[in-house]
């Protein structure tokens, strides 16, 4: 089996995400062995986790098959956004056409 390859990691990417949009992510992963008939197959890890808006893990699955569960502040959410105010700063009259849609010509 191939090794992965390396560099930052899945969660990394997720959780920046969380960061630049102001919101919880849930990122999911498959756990266990899948293999074709014939073919040497991929291993999935698992380490699903729920990340909130300070780039906090605040649930983590491991690398167990589980079905995770956690309560969302939402009112960090709020918070984060105001601090944090990546959305706030977009310049939307510079999108030109892309805020109408097909119907609306």
């Amino acid at each position: 089996m191939a090794e992965p390859i390396p560099g930052p990691t899945t969660e990394a990417f997720q959780r920046s995400h969380a960061i630049t949009n102001g919101c919880c992510v849930a990122s999911v992963n498959r756990i266990g062995h899948e293999a074709p008939a014939g073919r040497d197959g991929i291993e999935f890890r698992g380490q699903s986790f729920i990340a909130d808006t300070p780039e906090e893990t605040i649930a983590n699955a491991g690398q167990e098959e589980t079905v995770l569960l956690c309560e969302i502040d939402l009112a960090k959410v709020d918070v984060t956004r105001t601090h944090w105010p990546f959305l706030r700063d977009r310049r939307i009259d510079a999108y030109g056409d892309l805020d109408c849609r097909l119907i609306d010509e």
